[in-house]
């Protein structure tokens, strides 16, 4: 099985290329480089396995929430990429590769959602699948709630808000294409890819900015 994965919705810009259950990736701190940088990694990671993309069974990509315009990055590549191949696509959850990057059983992923609000979601693993104990949402951080139990904090929410009283937070960790491809392979497996055209980011939200005096309510 052989799956690219794209992900770009924070400013970490990755690429991986699994090949039969082993991963190669890149990752750089793109800032708003993301465009600029993700295909010339794909195309090196092509290169050092020695094949091209038409040797590819599917394309997935970090799906949101996340950045508004590194989640069309990263699914307009999947969709071009794939389009032209007749390869099926996996939109992975952005919470969920946060999850599976920690490793930890029980996650509380938490993203900073820009205009004083954080992406999250509880997880929790069981065997090789992660379910939303907390569905994903777009919340102030004085919403967020954590269910009972031992829970690991992890992404940028925690850099900016605090521990929300969590015994361990782990604010460094981010999403990437590692994670996103260790997730698509058995979904693939499952046949869960779909057509490209039909493959769309999770934004959560539908702005991009407040006006002050929205900000000045909130």
């Amino acid at each position: 099985m052989r799956i690219a994965a794209f992900e770009t919705s924070t400013e970490w810009c990755s690429v991986a290329l699994a090949l039969d259950g082993e991963i190669a990736a890149l990752e750089e701190r793109a800032g708003q480089r993301h465009a600029e940088l993700a295909l010339p990694m794909f195309e090196r990671l092509l290169a050092r396995a020695g094949i091209g993309a038409a040797a590819l069974d599917a394309v997935a990509f970090g799906a949101g929430p996340g950045s508004f315009t590194g989640l069309r990055i990263a699914c307009g590549l999947a969709q071009g990429i794939a389009f032209a191949r007749a390869l099926p696509v996996l939109g992975v959850s952005t919470l969920e590769a946060l999850a599976e990057e920690c490793g930890a059983p029980r996650v509380l992923a938490c993203l900073d959602a820009r205009m004083r609000e954080v992406y999250y979601a509880c997880l929790e693993r069981e065997g090789e699948r992660w379910h939303e104990i907390v569905p994903a949402r777009c919340a102030l951080p004085a919403q967020l709630r954590v269910p009972r139990g031992d829970w690991v904090g992890c992404g940028s929410g925690f850099a900016l808000y605090g521990d929300f009283g969590l015994g361990k937070v782990l604010p460094e960790i981010h999403p990437s294409a590692i994670a996103v491809a260790r997730l698509a392979s058995p979904r693939l497996a499952r046949g869960e890819g779909v057509d490209p055209a039909l493959a769309a980011p999770l934004y959560l939200r539908d702005k991009v900015a407040y006006t002050k005096e929205e900000l000045a309510r909130r």
